[in-house]
């Protein structure tokens, strides 16, 4: 993670000694100022159980979501995610993918959790993400750009590979217990659904995000 931080975001870095001790970490700090902590003030301040030995604080990027609004557009638009590791995983299938934005709610989890952000494996660097107060007001100012809805609903009328994902498209990703609300279901295009069978009641929320930017993927390079 610190690997793949970009430079402009760091404020402040700290190394534990034993860390810094080390030939082979002399390369990845390079160039840049850093605060050698001893090991046991370092354990203090980590928190995770075994740290590495590096930690950086980093300035929060901000983007608009006029930033996330290309001509042709996939967003990822998330509606109160509770799950850090899932939120985290998104993320990092939102980059693999190529979407062009992650759109979170005001009650999704905060996407600077360290837990969100070990998972994402480094694209909290690159991908954009927006989080708003008004969702379903920024959902209708995406509608209003040409946006097409499609909502991931275990009820849903048609399969999620039958849906035209080619145009400026927006996936609408619900909680993990309660899925999405009635108001979001409403602004919502299409409802789509991915078959299951056996007992499953429904697929993980980042399993589910993750098809169908994929078949997004799929759609365009055919």
């Amino acid at each position: 993670m610190f690997a793949e931080a970009p430079r402009e975001w760091m404020e402040k870095v700290y190394l534990s000694e034993s860390f810094e001790r080390e030939e082979s970490h002399r390369k990845l700090t390079e160039g840049i100022s850093y605060e050698v902590l001893s090991d046991s003030v370092y354990q203090s301040i980590s928190d995770t159980q075994t740290p590495q030995g590096i930690l950086a604080l980093l300035r929060q990027p901000e983007y608009r979501l006029e930033d996330l609004l290309t001509p042709d557009c996939r967003l990822l638009i998330l509606e109160d995610i509770q799950d850090p590791g899932n939120l985290g995983t998104m993320l990092r299938s939102a980059e693999a993918a190529g979407v062009d934005g992650v759109i979170l709610s005001k009650n999704t989890a905060d996407i600077f959790n360290p837990k969100v952000i070990r998972s994402t494996m480094g694209s909290i660097f690159r991908v954009k993400f927006v989080s708003v107060d008004d969702f379903t007001g920024t959902l209708d100012i995406l509608k209003r750009y040409g946006v097409r809805l499609f909502a991931a609903d275990l009820a849903g009328s048609a399969l999620y590979h039958e849906a035209d994902y080619r145009g400026k498209t927006g996936f609408l990703i619900g909680n993990e217990g309660n899925g999405l609300s009635p108001e979001t279901l409403k602004r919502a295009d299409t409802r789509i659904r991915i078959p299951m069978e056996g007992q499953v009641e429904s697929l993980n929320a980042a399993i589910a995000a993750t098809l169908l930017m994929y078949e997004a993927v799929r759609q365009r390079v055919l």
